[in-house]
């Protein structure tokens, strides 16, 4: 039997890289009404904390049931596997985070997760990852940026057409106000996404380690708020290195801007978390602000650091899965080789 410190060490693993996933990503959620100066660094992030951690009173836990049930093959889901996978979205969030790249936290978990099953199943033979569900997700790489960036557009462009003969004040005026609501349906769609990634996980560990016919059939409510707590605590923390890279780096924003940005993004993250479809909510954002960029010209875009976000998102699987899968082969030579449920 697993004995009960490791389980509550994994899910407190879990809950540190949700707290870790929620600063990571807290430029998601507050960069744009950041750099428009709609609110001040502080008041953004304790807006945007709220809204994530409410959002579990709105969504379903679709998400949640893919990455722990859907990803990996249960016969590859074991401890070691899970605390393996974890560790390499942990490594790769922080590193990442320190060089102020918005990469993803959702392909870094999925990737760590599936790399880590992969380098078990090695000598067993079988599949380890559910392949359909992965190519589902790695589609999502193009559809999620593309999407933002194609709605992000149409809102941009019917918004200068709507107000072609107001003021300049008038406008910027009304979406100041307007920016609070479409940063807080953003926040929502953010943390009905990000959050049920980590409670799949915690379902994973708590699904591995029943006993016979006591495997919980859903995500119980205390891992719900839980997950959700730890991410909006992660929030409040801020990743100030990445706000700076996705709300002035990108391209310079107004608050028509910042609007049109977070409401396409809240619209692709509502869709996707309805559909059980564990997005990046970097990608969906960053699609979005380019997309609303473009309206004024290839030039109001800086591509150059675009095309170095890019780069941080094709690294983000490969390298997630590789340090998963390395650390479990040190889990492995270390004598940690713990079949499912058993120590």
């Amino acid at each position: 039997m697993t004995a009960d410190w490791v389980v509550v060490a994994i899910v407190g693993l879990a809950l540190a890289f949700d707290f870790i996933n929620g600063f990571h990503d807290a430029a998601n959620s507050i960069a744009t009404v950041v750099s428009t100066r709609v609110l001040r660094p502080h008041h953004a992030v304790l807006w945007a904390a709220f809204f994530n951690f409410i959002a579990f009173v709105v969504f379903d836990t679709h998400v949640a049931a893919t990455i722990g049930k859907g990803v990996v093959n249960p016969g590859a889901v074991t401890l070691p596997v899970i605390t393996a996978g974890l560790v390499g979205a942990v490594v790769w969030d922080l590193v990442t985070w320190y060089y102020g790249l918005p990469t993803s936290s959702s392909h870094a978990l999925v990737a760590g997760f599936a790399g880590a099953a992969m380098m078990h199943m090695r000598s067993l033979g079988g599949d380890a990852a559910n392949w359909g569900e992965l190519a589902r997700i790695g589609a999502f790489i193009l559809v999620a940026p593309l999407l933002g960036m194609a709605i992000g557009w149409v809102f941009m462009v019917a918004t200068y057409w709507a107000f072609q003969h107001a003021t300049p004040g008038g406008v910027r005026g009304l979406f100041r106000k307007l920016q609070l609501l479409s940063a807080a349906a953003y926040s929502l769609g953010h943390g009905g996404n990000d959050a049920q990634k980590t409670m799949g996980i915690i379902f994973a560990v708590l699904t591995a380690t029943a006993a016979p016919g006591e495997a919980p059939a859903s995500v119980p409510l205390w891992v719900v708020l839980a997950c959700h707590t730890a991410m909006g605590l992660g929030t409040m923390a801020g990743g100030w290195r990445i706000v700076k890279t996705m709300g002035q780096r990108v391209c310079h924003l107004q608050p028509v801007h910042g609007f049109s940005a977070e409401t396409a993004g809240a619209i692709c993250l509502f869709g996707a978390t309805n559909l059980g479809i564990p997005v990046s909510t970097t990608h969906t954002i960053t699609g979005a602000i380019l997309g609303v960029g473009s309206t004024r010209g290839a030039k109001a875009v800086h591509w150059n650091v675009a095309g170095r976000v890019v780069w941080a998102w094709v690294l983000t699987i490969p390298l997630s899965a590789a340090i998963a899968a390395v650390v479990l082969w040190v889990f492995e030579a270390a004598g940690w080789t713990a079949a499912r449920g058993a120590m």
